[in-house]
């Protein structure tokens, strides 16, 4: 049995998610649908893009990823599928795809032309339903993504910020933060240990100085704030039973800045 994964912004207020689902299954009543998540901020792109990223690889092979975060939805932006080594990805060409398919290697990209494999009627604001649902149910069944259109040279592509180093200092920002309020940085547990080396450090973000390190939540103390190795596998700035992102009024971008004690000034 072919499994469909769904990542979108569509939240479960409303009957989004319910009707997509209802054409695949109306295309392959046999498939397996999977929620990733509808909790995407609206029209984050790079938030999707960072989620389906640090999620597709979990999955069995052959899974097809049904990615609808959109904001272009109904104008000349191409709609896509993607076959990579080991998946498949639908949704559209404004680089929600692209960390995953970079990470998994692009085999080939198709541009959605054919609308033989779409719904008879599509709206101009509802192509997760009426064009990508359809072909992800499609290519469930096993129609070849050769079917569906042209091959595209290009995607639109995302890229994670690099931290970089300047002297004595690490600096990155806040790529994404997560419903506990925890706030993921794009400096990995790798550069961390490799930059600190077990000695002592500052870490810096808005106002607050932090310098403890914990290898999970419960080691800290009631209200500290801390660095901590989330399983997204980077580091993350953590308050114990509580949001740090409410505490410091943080937000995605925001820049954070990483020495060694014996260089900070007093």
């Amino acid at each position: 049995m072919r499994t469909i994964a769904l990542l979108t912004d569509f939240g479960v207020k409303d009957n989004f998610v319910g009707a997509m689902k209802g054409v695949i299954l109306n295309i392959n009543p046999k498939v397996n649908l999977v929620d990733i998540t509808h909790e995407v901020s609206p029209q984050n792109v790079w938030e999707a893009g960072f989620l389906l990223y640090k999620s597709f690889n979990f999955f069995p092979k052959n899974t097809i990823f049904l990615v609808v975060v959109d904001p272009g939805v109904g104008s000349k932006r191409k709609a896509l599928a993607i076959k990579t080594k080991n998946y498949y990805f639908v949704g559209p060409d404004n680089g929600v795809l692209s960390l995953a398919v970079k990470e998994d290697g692009l085999r080939k990209a198709v541009s959605l032309e054919n609308k033989r494999y779409f719904l008879k009627e599509v709206s101009f604001t509802f192509w997760g339903r009426d064009v990508f649902s359809p072909v992800s149910a499609y290519l469930s069944k096993g129609i070849s993504i050769d079917k569906f259109g042209r091959v595209c040279e290009r995607i639109k592509e995302l890229k994670i910020p690099s931290p970089q180093i300047k002297g004595s200092i690490l600096s990155g920002e806040v790529i994404y933060i997560d419903r506990f309020g925890n706030l993921i940085t794009n400096i990995s547990l790798k550069d961390f240990k490799d930059f600190t080396k077990n000695k002592e450090f500052i870490f810096k973000i808005k106002s607050k100085n932090i310098d403890k390190f914990y290898p999970y939540y419960q080691k800290a103390k009631i209200d500290e704030l801390f660095l901590c190795g989330g399983s997204f596998g980077y580091l993350e700035v953590s308050l114990k039973n509580k949001s740090a992102k409410s505490l410091l009024k943080a937000k995605a971008k925001d820049k954070v800045k990483l020495l060694l004690k014996k260089y900070a000034r007093s």
